[in-house]
């Protein structure tokens, strides 16, 4: 099992790593909204708060060899499903292939932000 880091995705914020490479797939950790420039959530809509997943994401998958075209499943968990089409808008731009998924509404989310995702890709 190989750990994956990079600095262009937030450090994680506890005992967890950003995502690791088991048998030719990667499984990521979730994300969230964190400007990894700052460590801060800045974004405060669900359309901007999907972007800086979906970047983060993207910067992840690339740390470890994989990229959000080889996602093969991803698991999406929104605060208020009410914001599911804006999610869906901006979700649909970064994972055009199309790849499984589950998308369901928690309570609360850290930090109280709006949108968490994570992804199981292929390398």
């Amino acid at each position: 099992m190989e750990k994956i880091y990079t600095k262009n995705a937030p450090e994680a914020i506890g005992p967890y790593s950003q995502a690791t490479v088991v048998n030719g797939l990667v499984f990521t950790s979730g994300q969230i909204a964190i400007n990894p420039a700052t460590g801060n959530v800045e974004a405060t809509t669900i359309q901007e708060q999907t972007e800086q997943v979906c970047t983060n994401l993207k910067n992840v998958l690339e740390a470890s060899g994989s990229s959000l075209e080889k996602a093969v499943k991803t698991t999406c968990f929104l605060a208020n499903m009410e914001d599911f089409v804006s999610f869906n808008e901006i979700y649909g731009k970064y994972f055009s292939n199309k790849p499984a998924r589950s998308c369901v509404a928690v309570k609360q989310l850290p930090k109280n932000v709006l949108v968490e995702v994570e992804v199981i890709a292929e390398l």
